[in-house]
């Protein structure tokens, strides 16, 4: 067993392990701490624990020190030296023509790196604006491409549902996506209704998906034979939430009648099964 504490450097961000070093560390406490970007002041959002040695990658860098209210003030006047940078950068991109959008611009804590988060469509060039902000700050800068869905995170805003975005609320890390979530969901296949402020798809159809995909494995498919309390019938449409499906009935095709999912008998899976199977 290993004690621990788990660091968290942005709001919503990925929660690394460092070594206490023998100090009793609260949850909420800002600490000063190593990382492969230089010196960091950070939030602990873990305090002192013990964790399987499987767990962690060792070695451990160990916490400096908990911050003083001096480290404080050094990162609140970091903040305002990265609004005075994101503007330089701005007016720099412009002068330099570059197709891309500055998106954030991050201080180390030492100051001793600048970093510039921007988008762009594809590869940009920029080691020129790169020289001409070395020669402007005097240390050493680094810009990194980031996709529209980290761009969202560092941003933030409201989604089409009117709350403040996943990814920038609790959402550590980005899952996987895919349309057929929002097939199996019965969902409109319109662009702008399943994607998301960034213009990916939206994060929220990963959610309920391994629901959905048991459900599915229970109920009936489009165009499955099925037999019914009154008769054989073919399947018109299911509602994987109410479990149910619409039958169109052999003795009654004119008028479709409803029923639960367990009273429906599959004969014949839909063609849309059997060409999955195949």
């Amino acid at each position: 067993m290993t004690e621990i504490i788990g660091v968290r450097f942005k709001k919503v961000g990925k929660v690394y392990y460092f070594d206490p070093d023998g100090n009793a560390i609260e949850q909420g406490q800002r600490v000063i701490v190593e990382t492969s970007r230089g010196v960091e002041c950070g939030e602990t959002v873990i305090p002192n624990r013990m964790v399987e040695d499987d767990s962690i990658v060792q070695p451990l860098k160990k916490l400096i020190r908990a911050a003083t209210k001096e480290d404080l003030e050094r990162v609140a006047a970091n903040e305002q030296l990265e609004k005075d940078a994101f503007d330089i950068c701005v007016k720099k991109i412009e002068k330099h023509g570059l197709a891309m959008k500055l998106v954030a611009v991050e201080y180390t804590f030492d100051n001793s790196k600048i970093l510039f988060y921007f988008t762009a469509d594809g590869r940009v060039d920029f080691r020129d604006l790169v020289k001409d902000l070395a020669s402007v700050f005097r240390t050493r800068i680094e810009l990194r491409q980031i996709g529209v869905r980290d761009a969202a995170k560092m941003v933030g805003g409201l989604g089409i549902c009117g709350c403040p975005l996943c990814c920038a609320t609790f959402l550590d890390d980005f899952q996987p996506v895919s349309i057929n979530m929002a097939k199996d969901q019965g969902l409109s296949l319109n662009p702008s209704k399943i994607s998301g402020t960034c213009g990916r798809l939206m994060c929220c159809l990963k959610y309920e998906n391994e629901a959905y995909q048991d459900l599915i494995k229970v109920s009936p498919t489009p165009e499955s034979l099925v037999d019914t309390p009154k008769g054989k019938g073919t399947v018109m449409d299911v509602s994987l939430l109410k479990g149910c499906c619409r039958v169109r009935l052999q003795s009654n095709p004119d008028s479709p009648e409803t029923f639960p999912c367990e009273q429906c008998k599959i004969l014949r899976r839909g063609k849309a099964k059997n060409q999955e199977e195949k």
